[in-house]
């Protein structure tokens, strides 16, 4: 009896880990009373039976209602890092994202500050945490990104912490291009510079166009400017960011997968 309960503590000190798990031993803890109590229901009369019976049959389909809600609207908040196959692969992956960051941010300098190297830290912490579990191996569209860039070179530390992610990429060279696979394929979100050899404000001209054809797939420009006019211009074109900073792109860009997530 007593290994019994060693076992289930132990079971139940696992389950406890995260929210799915702490559900589950809800749910046993609750049908074992109900148990407990069918047992000695022999002196119960048929009006104090008939709660119980109700409760057996309604329960479990109250709780598979519930579970259809969480998994449906909150499934980045079920799971633990624990619950991932591999531990140490999760910490590379955020170590990855953390490097790719630092390595972007420092392009046009000679290292990121130690302020700088906190703040992505931190960041890729919370968008890690919070999407793990929603993009990495879901080969939906949701993780699916077109990235407009007549010199895609020049962000390749930038699309490898997206990728670390499980965020994949499309890239197009010019509006043409871009405009054509987004006839093809649909995307989470479009990533855009400015200026192409098209022209010093294609970037807007590729918005403009997919704005007038109704479609309302998110886009950000990752520009040489981060001024506060332009940033209020990308969002009276009907963009939803513009920075010229790495952590700030990739903040913007995970947050609005989380959301949409």
């Amino acid at each position: 009896m007593s290994n019994q309960l060693q076992d289930f503590g132990n079971i139940a000190k696992g389950l406890a880990r995260n929210p799915l798990g702490i559900i589950a031993l809800f749910i046993v803890l609750v049908y074992g009373f109900a148990a407990l109590v069918t047992t000695f229901n022999s002196s119960f009369t048929p009006a104090e039976r008939l709660p119980l019976v109700y409760f057996l049959v309604i329960f479990p389909v109250l709780v598979l209602g519930v579970f259809t809600w969480l998994v449906s609207a909150h499934s980045n908040k079920l799971f633990a890092p624990s619950d991932f196959k591999n531990e140490d692969n999760y910490v590379k992956m955020q170590m990855s994202v953390v490097a790719s960051l630092v390595a972007a941010s420092s392009k046009d300098k000679s290292s990121a500050s130690e302020s700088e190297i906190k703040d992505i830290v931190e960041l890729v912490q919370d968008a890690s945490s919070a999407k793990r579990a929603s993009i990495q191996g879901d080969k939906s569209h949701r993780n699916q990104l077109l990235w407009v860039d007549d010199r895609p070179d020049n962000n390749i530390n930038e699309r490898q912490a997206f990728e670390a992610l499980g965020i994949r990429f499309t890239l197009a060279l010019s509006t043409k291009e871009a405009l054509e696979k987004i006839s093809q394929q649909q995307y989470a979100a479009i990533i855009s510079d400015m200026g192409r050899k098209e022209g010093p404000r294609e970037g807007y001209v590729l918005l403009d166009t997919l704005r007038k054809q109704g479609i309302q797939t998110p886009l950000f420009f990752y520009a040489a400017s981060n001024a506060p006019e332009h940033k209020q211009e990308t969002l009276a074109h009907g963009g939803q960011g513009c920075t010229n900073r790495a952590q700030e792109l990739f903040q913007m860009v995970t947050r609005m997968l989380i959301n949409e997530g």
